[in-house]
């Protein structure tokens, strides 16, 4: 069960996270941010969570500041970076490497910590990479990709248009260090048409399988 935690990221601020600390924990723990339109709690975030730390990885949830007080609309990036620091630091208390995870947003404001700001993670995971914002049809700049050295692994469903396949794998061939993984049907959320005879949980189960067998 997960424990929770107060995480101070500005003098007076502080937001909530939630650590799993399997009993067969390792040295490598996951910090694993929301995205944009649903917080730590939301169940595919849990579901993931729970995978994750299933396979011997502590794993580290948190609410971004505007989440944490309620608020649907995301705070500009510079405040989302301080949150995201302050929650990497913390996980790096308890643990000797951290791989910086998100889904969406998360990915990418992990990924902008570590490529802009040099916060020095072990790997990168992106559920759902937002390359392309929504409503548009031309990918986001990924300059600050180029610059992180640690591995990366990008997952992207056939049916995300934030995050196509067609851009996302060869835009990895790119990278110093990365792999893409293409999920059969997924959309952003990772969910799939009932033909496919798996369920939305059965899905994330194999994300998290994937995730911690790269890791190793």
């Amino acid at each position: 069960m997960a424990r929770r935690l107060v995480i101070k990221w500005a003098t007076g601020a502080k937001v909530t996270a939630r650590l799993e600390m399997p009993a067969d924990a390792g040295p490598t723990g996951v910090l694993l941010a929301h995205g944009a339109g649903a917080g730590q709690d939301h169940p595919f975030m849990v579901t993931l969570r729970d995978a994750l730390a299933a396979h011997g990885l502590p794993v580290m949830t948190f609410n971004y500041a505007y989440t944490e007080a309620g608020r649907k609309a995301p705070d500009r990036l510079p405040k989302l970076l301080a949150v995201h620091r302050a929650a990497a630091d913390r996980l790096a208390t308890y643990c000797d490497r951290v791989v910086i995870a998100g889904k969406s947003m998360g990915g990418r404001a992990g990924s902008q910590l570590v490529g802009d700001d040099g916060w020095p993670a072990a790997a990168l995971v992106y559920y759902g990479y937002p390359l392309v914002a929504l409503g548009k049809g031309t990918p986001r700049d990924t300059s600050h990709l180029r610059a992180i050295t640690a591995p990366q692994l990008f997952f992207a469903g056939t049916r995300d248009r934030l995050s196509p396949p067609d851009l996302v794998v060869p835009m990895a061939k790119t990278l110093p260090s990365a792999t893409a993984e293409v999920v059969e049907g997924g959309e952003h959320s990772f969910k799939v048409p009932k033909a496919s005879r798996r369920t939305h949980e059965e899905v994330i189960q194999g994300l998290a399988a994937i995730t911690a067998d790269w890791l190793r």
